[in-house]
């Protein structure tokens, strides 16, 4: 073989190997950028208060996991457990309810026909891109009005209504639920209430579970509105309670461990249930690609 030929074959093959290498280095900066804080937390919540803030914090000593625990769910008289389950009450409750209405109003903007339709989902679209902290101030006016500030529909009911929710409703049910099937279960005599519930909704469980996982993280991390809508402490979600019990650690130092545990502790229903549901999570992201 020539010199000239080998030169030609080798050519093409370094901007390849460098653009794998390039690849490479920037998924494990990623990886490195994601993991990172992940490592510090569990580190951090496995030290007592002196190791905390001692220069070495990566040793292998002053291990305190369980006391830090204990310490959580005693700090207040146990109002960490109590702010668990309001979390776990406004977003599981929440993002399966909220779940239900964005995939039947989905269904309705992709199989009826109705009067400004498409209209109606430019609003929704529109909707999709306004932010949150936007609507804090009139959901606020509006509860206020209505006497639910400071309660539990206040967080609730606002949480229950996700316009891209419906967007992906709607996409989900073109891409799972073919128009023939329904005429088939009108022709065998059941009425839309029932082709929905016994035919259209079985078949758009990964969607189901995909737009109940948005809806989780979503609530889960909610911030703005509970801090606007709620005073009363037996009310808030972890992520309000442990802000507070970090603005009075600069005051009372003891705090630091408790909120560094609780952090560790309110990521995990977000793993769990990403582990979980992930089967249906990916079939219901792939369909949403493809169509």
């Amino acid at each position: 073989m020539s010199a000239s030929t080998v030169s030609r074959t080798a050519s093409p093959l370094r901007p390849r190997l460098l653009g794998r290498s390039v690849v490479n280095l920037v998924v494990f900066v990623s990886v490195l950028y994601t993991l990172l804080p992940v490592l510090w937390l569990v580190l951090a919540s496995a030290k007592n208060r002196d190791a905390l803030f001692s220069s070495n914090f990566l040793s292998l000593t002053d291990f305190s996991f369980v006391q830090n625990m204990k310490d959580l769910f005693a700090m207040d008289g146990g109002l960490y457990g109590r702010w668990y389950g309001n979390s776990l009450l406004y977003a599981v409750l929440g993002a399966a309810l909220g779940a239900l209405v964005s995939i039947a109003c989905g269904y309705a903007f992709d199989k009826y026909r109705f009067a400004h339709k498409e209209k109606l989902f430019g609003l929704v679209l529109a909707a999709v891109m306004v932010p949150q902290t936007v609507l804090a101030l009139p959901l606020y006016l509006m509860a206020s009005g209505a006497g639910l500030v400071n309660t539990f529909w206040a967080v609730f009911i606002p949480v229950l209504f996700n316009p891209f929710g419906v967007y992906l409703g709607r996409i989900f049910s073109q891409g799972y639920v073919p128009d023939e099937v329904l005429e088939a279960a009108r022709m065998d005599g059941a009425g839309e209430l029932a082709a929905y519930f016994r035919v259209a909704l079985r078949m758009l469980g990964p969607g189901l579970v995909t737009i109940f996982l948005f809806q989780l993280t979503a609530i889960w991390n909610n911030f703005f509105l509970p801090m606007v809508m709620l005073s009363d402490q037996d009310l808030y979600p972890v992520s309000l309670g442990l802000y507070s019990w970090n603005s009075a650690a600069s005051v009372s130092p003891e705090y630091y461990p408790a909120v560094i545990m609780g952090s560790l502790l309110a990521v995990l229903p977000l793993i769990l249930a990403f582990a979980m549901l992930q089967r249906f999570w990916r079939s219901g992201l792939t369909a949403g690609a493809v169509k």
